[in-house]
């Protein structure tokens, strides 16, 4: 049964029971709606509802929103249950999100467990909250409140909510509190249908349009819930519903719901396989070979999850530095109120720095995050061999470096994989895990079981350069440098990333993370490249002058007294001298040629790397290009998005480009086979 009711002292128990997270779907609404009709026949004094396990109730079945909504709908079950002359009561035991906020606020009082949590996340998944949150939620915590409740998406802790006035109390056992209201009290709470809307100035309102359209610029649902919140206050409550209801209806069939659901089943779809059945090493010593930026930020993650951690550094003044750098991460968290003192003096006490790799031989996983060189990871790789026992996994950070060339400086390379972090480690939710061709089962479960402890997503990739984001990463800068020399401008090809749903674009980016890195990476690829294949020398003209970027208050941009970017002609001169250098005949790309371009490439690149089974799934590309990358979530990762262009269209401009660079453009087998079959690239699957 997805609810169950019981009656005990003239009080109905009902409980939400749909594993895993109580999803709201139509057997867990016709449950509640027959449970209001049956209360109100025993004449009970209340009822009081909570959900099995965890969760309240996670919000509605998104399974559902794809097809024609099912009756009973959400709003009638919770006019029914804010109407009844039987008050209800919610016993919020965990999480009460979406529709499951919803019905906790259309009970007569709210008590809340001192963790759970309460919101509306809808805009997270391109709708608004369509079973009279838009409604309730002002009339319960006044208007300012609710905006920034409804457009943000983000939940409330308990005693937030209860400063809010959006609950009642917190208690450890909410169910008993409930019970334990004064009957009398609970017939004095006015239902929330019954209250009054908020007054409120047209300026609150321009306001919070003004906050979304630099937070979630791009994005539809936030500006319509605005609209429904104020079109509602002018309004009596039931006059108000069938707006908010018109208006979900409306956004769940457009195109970012689609993508937004689509991102959402995917990142819950990233854990380990079914198949995979081998235990993962104990996590609760690992050991980090390396103490920059890089290291002391996946040390710093291993700390806050409750790992022992050995930091190791090459000497003394190594270890002083990451020493260092770990207590600048920890001080930031506290500053951000993420961490508490007392949860900092337990993280560092956990924290062991050292010089010698033997202090590591009681961890079962090694993190190596040295320089990116094969030889010094090679080198560290066999220390670590000889270090540490047989059973420990030891795991290379490597963003772009051979993961089986690495094992091969090992006795048993089934116990070496690339758990590739992304910067700043403790932070970033993405995971690479490596699988190189010896990688073993223990160690890709380590792996899987390691992003689950650090709440990271992880994704498997193979072997290849770049893996699966680099590789991506790679074409981008390469077609942005492309159109670069032969027309624009780095911040003409910015604005137009920016325009598609970035945060930032290609040179912003690399300005942030330093010019070096990339230059590094390129001298690296240098005995490899293909001679045929066009190189474009700007990027290290900018290294030869010393501009790499924030860090020397130049790059693409200048940064005048460490402060915003500034366009730089001396930029763009260089990429007309090196034109000319190269006999081109710029042009001028408008906007939409730029992303074109940029967005073909990326699209053609990924079609290659799942083709090849670098990527297991399109899926996976996805959640790559989104939790890495940052490509606009709202659009759905990179091959959702290629699906709304149609494999035909790309194939045919792909050829068209074909013609101007035959090596760069060279179309994908799969993204062929897509067109010629009217295939879905985010279903594709490698070797079509």
């Amino acid at each position: 049964m997805s609810v169950t009711m019981r009656e005990e002292d003239n009080v109905g128990y009902v409980l939400i029971d749909n594993p895993p997270v109580n999803a709201i779907g139509v057997a867990v609404r016709q449950g509640l709606l027959d449970a209001v009709r049956r209360a109100e026949e025993a004449m009970l004094d209340r009822v009081i509802i909570a959900g099995k396990g965890r969760i309240f109730a996670a919000g509605a079945d998104a399974r559902e929103f794809d097809s024609a909504p099912i009756e009973p709908h959400l709003p009638d079950v919770l006019n029914a249950i804010d109407e009844s002359f039987v008050p209800w009561v919610a016993a919020i035991n965990g999480a009460a999100l979406g529709g499951g906020a919803e019905i906790a606020m259309a009970c007569r009082m709210r008590i809340m467990g001192p963790r759970a949590q309460i919101g509306l996340p809808e805009v997270n998944l391109g709708v608004i909250p369509g079973a009279g949150g838009t409604q309730r939620l002002p009339r319960l915590v006044g208007i300012e409140r609710a905006l920034d409740m409804i457009t943000s998406g983000k939940p409330l802790g308990a005693h937030e909510a209860l400063s809010a006035k959006l609950v009642h109390a917190v208690d450890d056992d909410p169910v008993e509190a409930a019970y334990m209201i004064n009957s009398e009290e609970l017939g004095c709470v006015v239902p929330s249908w019954e209250l009054p809307a908020p007054a409120a100035d047209a300026g609150i309102f321009e306001s919070a349009r003004g906050r979304i359209a630099i937070k979630s610029r791009g994005q539809i649902a936030p500006a319509k819930a605005i609209e429904v919140i104020e079109a509602g206050l002018t309004l009596p409550f039931h006059e108000a519903l069938p707006i908010e209801r018109a208006a979900f209806i409306a956004l769940r069939d457009k195109n970012q719901a689609k993508a937004l659901r689509h991102m959402f089943f995917a990142e819950r779809a990233a854990k380990a396989p079914a198949w995979l059945k081998s235990e993962s090493v104990a996590l609760d010593n690992v050991a980090v070979i390396g103490g920059g930026m890089m290291g002391s930020g996946i040390a710093y993650a291993l700390l806050n999850s409750g790992c022992n951690v050995t930091l190791i550094e090459v000497d003394g003044n190594g270890a002083a530095r990451a020493a260092e750098n770990v207590d600048k991460i920890a001080n930031a968290s506290l500053k951000r109120g993420l961490i508490t003192r007392e949860w900092e003096a337990g993280l560092l006490d956990r924290l062991n720095i050292a010089t010698d790799i033997d202090r590591a031989k009681c961890a079962t996983l090694a993190i190596e995050a040295a320089f990116e060189s094969m030889e010094v990871k090679k080198e560290i790789f066999a220390a670590l061999d000889a270090a540490l026992p047989g059973s420990a996994v030891l795991a290379t950070n490597t963003s772009y470096l051979d993961v089986n060339e690495i094992a091969s400086s090992t006795a048993n390379a089934t116990r070496i994989i690339g758990l590739h972090f992304f910067a700043p480690a403790h932070v970033m939710k993405l995971l690479e895990v490596v699988r190189g061709d010896a990688t073993g089962d223990v160690a890709l479960a380590t792996g899987y079981a390691l992003a689950r402890k650090l709440r990271k997503i992880p994704v498997v990739a193979g072997v290849c350069d770049g893996f699966i984001g680099n590789r991506i990463l790679s074409r981008y800068r390469e077609a942005a440098d492309t159109v670069l020399m032969d027309g624009s401008t780095p911040w003409e090809i910015d604005e137009a990333m920016v325009d598609f749903g970035y945060a930032m674009g290609p040179y912003e980016t690399q300005d942030l993370s330093g010019l070096d890195i990339a230059h590094a990476n390129r001298r690296r690829q240098d005995q490899t490249r293909n001679p045929d294949r066009r190189y474009m020398p700007i990027a290290d003209r900018m290294v030869e002058l010393g501009r790499l970027g924030r860090k020397t208050g130049a790059g693409w941009y200048r940064y005048p007294g460490g402060q915003g970017k500034v366009e730089d002609p001396i930029v763009a001169d260089i990429a007309l001298e090196e034109a000319r250098f190269a006999g081109i005949a710029r042009t001028e790309y408008t906007p939409e040629e730029i992303r074109d371009r940029l967005l073909l490439a990326m699209i053609n690149e990924s079609a290659d790397i799942l083709h090849e089974g670098i990527a297991q799934t399109a899926r996976d590309i996805d959640v790559v290009t989104v939790f890495g990358y940052g490509f606009p979530r709202w659009r759905g990762g990179l091959m959702k998005y290629a699906d709304t262009m149609g494999a035909r269209h790309i194939v045919n401009r792909l050829k068209e480009l074909e013609k101007e660079d035959p090596i760069a453009w060279k179309v994908s087998p799969l993204l062929q086979h897509c067109a010629s079959t009217d295939g879905l690239m985010a279903e594709a699957k490698p070797e079509a």
